[in-house]
């Protein structure tokens, strides 16, 4: 009863007692009031030198009461650069507050409108909407927003149901929810390339205005849902107690912590519909007004709006200072997530987030009898397969077998991309099955753990900082970037004893924060990034002869190096003690197999993109067929990581032909219900 009475305490006090400066702070959030100002300042300074750029000071005046029709500088100044200001205040405001609800009503202190999906929700749906139904957007665009983030909240709240809406459970679905949606995105992106450079400016958080009409279109829908909160705060509170607790007080649980979710669902919902997803500024805001002393929910409601807002206003006129006032080749949204999502990694490792699941676990499956038939029956399913991939596809007279002078030009264009899926899946399968052993994670992956990310990040590094970066170039600079991305995720992991949820959340922020440069790069109109959204989503369309060859190459070269490996990956599941008393030297085993993982990676991502999760399915799969070894199990998930290469690639030539779709991107519709359903299994 004495924290609920502290919790329901009032702030002020009868009796007059002289203030101590520990008193003052904790009644005044002192830390979180100078941290406002100060982005206030700067951003204010950013404002002033972007307006003084447009127009001269004395000038300002008339520009923001009655602007000069005639004279064009004072009407982009009042129906373009101030606009743009409101919306920036108006919006990080919204999502500071939303972000602070969020993280009171899931007793999450990770939980923020990115981290939960519901922005990714949000803006999925109304990217299908304008895509395939735009007659949906005449019923206006927030209550389409609404449905796809209610939608994705619906989602996570399903996956995380079962571990009783935990703080790592519910961020970790929602994060793998906002993949998903991700992948779907991209998806439409292909399938309606000519929505491409607006589709991709708009999601990634454009702050770019034309007049007032956004302004004056967010401040009621805002307000409502701030007021609304606003009445809620004590009921607010209470949540922030245990579940008897709170039921002790008479607090009807449920209906308000409903409300509150539908309070910041909405707000999340208003700011997507008006300018795209702002990324990372609430989880920013709410944690950096708790970092600043405001321990009341209280204090947060209010210091949190204005910590974002003023992140938001200072974000958007650092873009401008760098473009431009008028331009906006920079989304706003895209550059706030590349700052949040560090801040996403430096809080993991430094946070209590409840209990996790250890990393060592067993799954008791049954195990084959006749392991060698079990691989038999897989590699003739994908001997099969690969034929009809090759030869069986539908044509301008429908589906047929090519023949006579119609087979060789066939088999010239379709022999290197089949033969290059072929060989990634078969690399990504053996990398995922040496981290789940070497982790004893069983949702480990390259894809889940942002090795992939990194893959995909050092060769972008390499394609830019070069002129000539040819495939032997990018392969080395993939790399080193797999493994350094791999190091990252493993040094914040090892605090938690490599912990599932712990290493996943990491991987998928390290994702996030690879999207979030891809967003910006692609929004820039630069050549190379606009060439690179194919490859991003996996597309084997421009594999040559050469490159086929290469990959082929290295997966022969890397597959004879894998038996070597094999009695440690038998072994290492068994936990670090057991190892090393068994002879063998830990670190350098651990070392060495982590090197393997990039480099497979590395060669796999160059192909089918950063994101397939067939390094996740792929062991799973083999391991429900009952290879239980480490030597059986990885031939068992080599062959199905091909087999389901493969097929994808066909299925994306196939499906909407003439028309493609990237065969990564089909393994990622595949493979992202895979992981929802391991997720609702732990």
């Amino acid at each position: 009863m004495a924290e609920q009475q502290a919790i329901l305490s009032n702030d002020a006090s009868p009796v007059r007692v002289r203030t101590s400066p520990h008193r003052i702070a904790d009644r005044y959030p002192v830390g979180a009031i100078l941290l406002c100002l100060v982005l206030a300042c700067a951003a204010g300074a950013a404002t002033l030198s972007n307006m003084s750029v447009q127009l001269p000071p004395a000038l300002w005046p008339a520009a923001i009461t009655n602007p000069d029709i005639e004279d064009m500088r004072q009407v982009l100044v009042h129906y373009a650069f101030l606009p743009r200001l409101a919306v920036s205040l108006l919006c990080g405001a919204a999502l500071g507050l939303a972000g602070t609800v969020l993280q009171q009503v899931l007793r999450n202190p990770l939980a923020s409108p990115e981290t939960v999906g519901v922005s990714a929700g949000a803006y999925l749906a109304l990217a299908l909407a304008t895509l395939l139904a735009p007659s949906l957007l005449a019923f206006g665009r927030e209550w389409v927003a609404l449905a796809g983030a209610f939608t994705a909240l619906s989602a996570v709240l399903a996956l995380s149901w079962h571990k009783g809406l935990s703080p790592l459970s519910v961020v970790l679905a929602g994060l793998v929810v906002s993949l998903y949606a991700g992948a779907i995105g991209a998806a439409l992106v292909v399938l309606r390339h000519e929505w491409l450079a607006s589709l991709f400016i708009w999601g990634a958080g454009s702050l770019g205005q034309q007049d007032w009409s956004t302004t004056l279109w967010l401040l009621p829908r805002l307000g409502g849902a701030a007021l609304l909160i606003g009445l809620m705060v004590r009921p607010l509170t209470l949540l922030g107690l245990d579940d008897e607790g709170a039921r002790s007080l008479g607090v009807p649980l449920g209906a308000y912590r409903f409300a509150g979710l539908a309070a910041a669902v909405a707000l999340i919902a208003f700011v997507v519909a008006a300018v795209g997803v702002i990324g990372f500024v609430g989880l920013a805001a709410a944690t950096l007004a708790r970092i600043g002393g405001a321990r009341r929910l209280g204090q947060q409601l209010l210091t949190a709006p204005l910590i974002g807002a003023a992140l938001l206003w200072a974000a958007d006129q650092a873009v401008q200072v760098a473009t431009g006032p008028q331009g906006d080749l920079l989304p706003t949204g895209a550059m706030t997530a590349l700052l949040g999502a560090p801040l996403l990694l430096w809080l993991l490792p430094r946070l209590a987030l409840g209990a996790e699941a250890p990393a060592l676990t067993v799954e008791h499956l049954p195990r084959s009898a006749r392991p060698g038939l079990v691989l038999a029956a897989i590699a003739g399913l994908l001997l099969l397969l690969f034929g009809l991939a090759l030869l069986y596809a539908p044509g301008p007279d429908g589906w047929a077998f090519p023949s006579g002078d119609q087979l060789q030009p066939l088999l010239s264009w379709r022999l290197p991309r089949v033969f290059a899926a072929l060989a990634a899946g078969a690399m990504l399968a053996l990398a995922g099955l040496m981290m789940q052993r070497l982790t004893g994670n069983p949702m480990a992956s390259p894809e889940v753990l942002g090795i992939s990310a990194g893959a995909a990040l050092g060769m972008m590094v390499a394609l830019f900082a070069l002129n000539d970066a040819g495939r032997p170039v990018q392969t080395v600079a993939a790399t080193i970037g797999a493994f350094a991305a791999l190091l990252v995720t493993l040094a914040i992991g090892r605090r938690a004893a490599y912990a599932p949820e712990r290493l996943l959340l990491a991987g998928v922020a390290l994702t996030a924060l690879f999207d979030a440069l891809i967003l910006v790069l692609t929004a820039t109109g630069d050549p190379r990034a606009m060439l690179l959204l194919n490859w991003l989503t996996g597309s084997t369309h421009g594999v040559d002869a050469g490159s086929a060859l290469l990959t082929g190459t290295i997966a022969f070269a890397l597959f004879l190096a894998a038996p070597l490996f094999m009695r440690w990956l038998d072994m290492l599941p068994l936990g670090a003690v057991a190892v090393q008393n068994l002879g063998i030297n830990l670190g350098a085993a651990r070392l060495l197999v982590l090197l393997m993982v990039a480099a497979l990676t590395a060669a796999s991502t160059l192909v089918v993109g950063p994101l397939t999760f067939i390094g996740l399915m792929a062991p799973h799969l083999a391991r429900r067929l009952g290879l239980s070894r480490a030597l059986p199990q990885a031939i068992g998930a080599v062959l199905a990581g091909a087999l389901i290469m493969v097929c994808a690639d066909w299925i994306g030539r196939t499906a909407i032909f003439p028309r493609q779709i990237p065969a990564g991107l089909v393994a990622t519709l595949i493979g992202g219900p895979v992981l929802m359903w391991l997720l609702r299994r732990r």
